[in-house]
């Protein structure tokens, strides 16, 4: 199928990574993640960084910090890592929504599928708990039917598990629910679970360019959808 193809169907289920796609959540990530690091003396990082790290969960968003930091040798050590963890996770519910906001046209392009009759659902690596609560903060909690998690399934992206159970939930087929994502990791997922995919082009996309990661359509805006 063209990439025009791709655009032009009218899908019964749409499938949506949610940090870079649908929101551009960077700026509270980063905040939440210098304060992890600062509690244990190590530099703060630059928000082009983290854009290149966010993807894979908070646990690794942590690990690739301290690889930077030349303390790789600590992802080891259990005990600090969870200080780590509980000291970001903390940080980031009490600020998760100070400076993150839907990209332009999200909220539109929602309103229109669920008019259609769309299902819809997010196919996410955040934390369930992160995850529900910006959502509904930001106003967007209630136009998904289904929210699958990084600690939702004991898979998580970029193995299929996570939006073939998302599929299940919208009781729809993969090959017959669009993935729309921003990273390698979210084309892996898709073309894992049989889905087509497309991607957003300035999404956090780990530093590849949106034309290098393999989707089937690169895209500027979620209107591009409809």
């Amino acid at each position: 199928m063209t990439s025009v193809a791709v655009l032009a169907r009218r899908y019964p289920a749409y499938l949506f990574d949610l940090d870079g796609t649908l929101i551009d959540s960077a700026p509270d990530i980063k905040g939440a993640l210098n304060a992890a690091l600062d509690g244990d003396g190590y530099a703060d990082v630059d928000e082009t960084l983290t854009r290149q790290w966010v993807g894979h969960g908070s646990q690794a968003l942590l690990e690739r910090a301290l690889t930077h930091h030349n303390a790789s040798y600590r992802i080891t050590d259990e005990v600090f890592m969870a200080r780590m963890l509980k000291r970001f996770v903390e940080h980031y519910s009490a600020h998760i929504a100070d400076n993150s906001r839907p990209y332009p046209g999200v909220i539109e392009a929602l309103q229109e599928l669920r008019s259609r009759g769309a299902r819809i659902a997010v196919v996410t690596n955040k934390l369930t708990g992160l995850s529900r609560q910006l959502l509904e903060e930001l106003g967007l909690d209630a136009y998904f039917d289904a929210i699958v998690c990084g600690d939702s399934l004991p898979q998580r992206k970029p193995d299929a598990a996570p939006a073939r159970y998302a599929c299940r939930l919208l009781n729809c087929a993969p090959g017959d629910s669009l993935f729309v994502g921003d990273s390698v990791t979210d084309v892996e997922t898709a073309r894992a679970a049989g889905c087509p995919v497309v991607c957003l082009r300035d999404g956090y996309n780990h530093g590849t360019p949106a034309e290098q990661l393999g989707a089937d359509a690169v895209i500027d805006s979620l209107i591009e959808l409809l």
